[in-house]
Order: C-alpha cells, then sequence, then structure tokens
C-alpha cells in the first residue's frame, strides 16, 4: 500500500496558507483533473480524488488543526475521502459549478444527489476517553418517505421525466455568440415532474425520523474530536447516497488533572522532611493509583513523572506520562514538640530563625 501524500503538497501550497490560497488551489487542480476534461483517464480521477479530499480536510479549520497535529491518523483521520466524484460534485457543487457551468460531472441534472451530513454533540469523561466507550445518541434527521419510497409521487403513480429539457433539468438559449444553461423553467431543475404528488411528504419525498444510534469512541480522544459514522447522516432524495453523521465530543474536565495532549498533569502536597528526605507516596491516576519515590533533595514546585500513566496517544499507541508537580506546604501551627525539633534542626545547620516567643505559643495553645 503506497503513503498517502502529505495534503499542503497535494495542493502545492504552505502550511500557513489561507483559506483564499486554498481555494484558488483546488480550483486550479479541478481545473486540470475534471473528468470531464479527462475522459477515462483513471489516473486523473484518482488525483481528482486526492486533491478533493485534501480540500475538504484543509478548509474546515476544526479538520485542519487535527490533520496538523495528527497527520493521516488520529482522530480526525476519518474526515477527509470521498467514494466517488458523484460526492465530490455534491459536496464543492459551489466550486465545481462556477467551473463547468453548474452541470458538475456531466450528467443529468435530476439525477440522485447525495444527502446531507448532519452533526450531534456528545459529552464523556475523562475515565472514559481513557478507556475508549461505546455510547447511545439520539439523532432525528430527514429520511426517505415511507409512503412514497422516497419517490414524492402517491403511492401507484411515478415521477414523469421532463419534456421541455429530456430530463436533464437545464435547457440552453442563446445569448449573442453564446450558449447558455440554466434550470429548467418547467421542472425548476429536477428533470422531472410529479403530476400527484404524496400526500404524506407533498411532493418532496423526504420525511423525518429519530433513531438511537451506538456510537463506538476510541482510546485516547480529545475534547473537541471529531468521529464520522458514514452513511448515517440524512437520507437523499429520489435513492441518492445517504450523507455523514459526525459526532463532536466533550470531553469533561477532571479536577484532579490538566491534560496536555497525551500527558496528564497532577499536583500532589508534601512537606519539607519528605522533600528533604525523600519519600515514597500514592499519587491518583485516571484508572487507580501509583507509587512515587521522591528523591531527596527535591525542590519545592519540582516535577517528576511517571511514565506511561498519561493517556492513550491515538495516533501512534502507547500512553504519555502522568507529569507530578511537588507542592510544598507550611503548616500554619506547630505544637511545642514539632517546634523544638525544628529549632534544633535550624541551629544545627547555622541557619538564623525569629526567638521564640513563649507567651504567643502559650496563647495559641489555649484556644
Amino acid at each position: 500500500m503506497s503513503e498517502r501524500r502529505d495534503y499542503y503538497e497535494v495542493l502545492g501550497v504552505s502550511r500557513d496558507a489561507d483559506a483564499g490560497e486554498l481555494k484558488r488551489a483546488y480550483r486550479k487542480l479541478a481545473m486540470e483533473l475534471h473528468p470531464d476534461r479527462n475522459p477515462g483517464d483513471r489516473e486523473a480521477e484518482e488525483n481528482f480524488k486526492t486533491a478533493s479530499e485534501a480540500y475538504q480536510v484543509l478548509s474546515d479549520p476544526e479538520k485542519r488543526a487535527y490533520y496538523d497535529r495528527f497527520g493521516h491518523a488520529g482522530p480526525g483521520a476519518g474526515m477527509g475521502g470521498f467514494h466517488d466524484v458523484h460526492d465530490i460534485f455534491s459536496s464543492f457543487s459551489d466550486i465545481l459549478g462556477d467551473l463547468f457551468g453548474g452541470n458538475v460531472g456531466g450528467g443529468r441534472r435530476g439525477a440522485p444527489s447525495r444527502g446531507a451530513d448532519i452533526e450531534t454533540r456528545m459529552v464523556i469523561t475523562l475515565a472514559e476517553a481513557f478507556t475508549g466507550v461505546t455510547k447511545t445518541t439520539k439523532v432525528l434527521r430527514r429520511t426517505a418517505c415511507g409512503t412514497c419510497k422516497g419517490t414524492g409521487a402517491s403511492p401507484g403513480t411515478s415521477p414523469e421525466s421532463c419534456q421541455r429539457c429530456g430530463g436533464r433539468g437545464q435547457v440552453m438559449h442563446s445569448q449573442g455568440f453564446l450558449m447558455i444553461s440554466s434550470a429548467c423553467p418547467t421542472c425548476r431543475g429536477e428533470g422531472r415532474i410529479i403530476r400527484k404528488p404524496c400526500r404524506t411528504c407533498d411532493g418532496s419525498g423526504m420525511d423525518h425520523e429519530e433513531e438511537t444510534l451506538e456510537v463506538a469512541i476510541p482510546p485516547g480522544v480529545e475534547d473537541g474530536s471529531t468521529l464520522r459514522l458514514t452513511g448515517r447522516g440524512e437520507s437523499a432524495p429520489q435513492g441518492g447516497r445517504a450523507g455523514n453523521l459526525y459526532v463532536i465530543l466533550r470531553v469533561q474536565p477532571d479536577e484532579r488533572f490538566e491534560r496536555d495532549g497525551a500527558d496528564l498533569h497532577t499536583e500532589i502536597a508534601v512537606s519539607f522532611p519528605q522533600l528533604a528526605l525523600g519519600d515514597r507516596v500514592t499519587v491518583a491516576t485516571v484508572d487507580g493509583e501509583a507509587v512515587l519515590d521522591i528523591p531527596a533533595g527535591s525542590q519545592p514546585n519540582q516535577t517528576l513523572s511517571l511514565s506511561g500513566s498519561g493517556m492513550p496517544r491515538v495516533d501512534r499507541g502507547g500512553k504519555g506520562d502522568l507529569i507530578v508537580h511537588l507542592r510544598l506546604v507550611v503548616p500554619t501551627s506547630l505544637s511545642a514538640a514539632e517546634e523544638a525539633h525544628l529549632r534544633a534542626f535550624a541551629d544545627a545547620g547555622g541557619r538564623r530563625v525569629n526567638p521564640e516567643r513563649a507567651g504567643f505559643l502559650r496563647s495559641k495553645k489555649k484556644k
């Protein structure tokens, strides 16, 4: 299997190219590679698909951010790609229509189109993001009318091909030396006429339904990750291919940790003796507790790492680290014995401290 080309290289732009540069680069390639200009050329068709896939990802700020970070792997890996050229034409009709007179793809205008994409949001905990989880979500979407099976015509009847445009949805008329193509005024560009519309859907061929779906969320996803469920979007009129469902994930914050990619940061409170003499303590991780050795002579705000105790890496496997920040806690009050030992320590090291204030200490003990 050949290695996938870098999207920026495919479009011939720099990694800091803005939206205008991306669009211009894609339009130029579309002009060169469009199947209508390269009939029967399989290589040109594949390059057209690759360029369209690159533009689909890089023109979307969220998808582009994931691609810049993870490349062709990671949670955004499934957000680019097309099944066929008709998928491309329906997705980029605003661009390709400008280039090819609105009749992108060279087919008749009334041919089945692709259904619309829809999106939903799902909230998961950090623990669920750590292990991966399968959750259910309800999606309201447009689907083919059950009465007319998506044709838009009453049961027992069927749409007729428009006689004026011959089912193409387009008519030609001259303007000076030019021949101009425009939507057929009889069928309004549909290429067909429904004499007796379905009463359930008023001839649209579409209805609404609510479906409960199971979504498998892989381990290691981050807040804002997007999953694509191919073909689970809205149905298309006239029996076209269904759109996609995009699930945008919200990972709830966990007060114990701050996340930085696959690494997690946490903080533990330690005393001066623990820093000076060293200690072995337990720290919380996402999936339990782990033992942390504090070396003698550690300093306040120093960080220690527990390798492999962070979040799973979705791009290359393995896990990140748990980075532990040592926060020195100074007692606000001391017992008489504690103060005596601490003053002895200061004397042994030749360190000058405030003199003992007996009256103050006695008053503190009475409270």
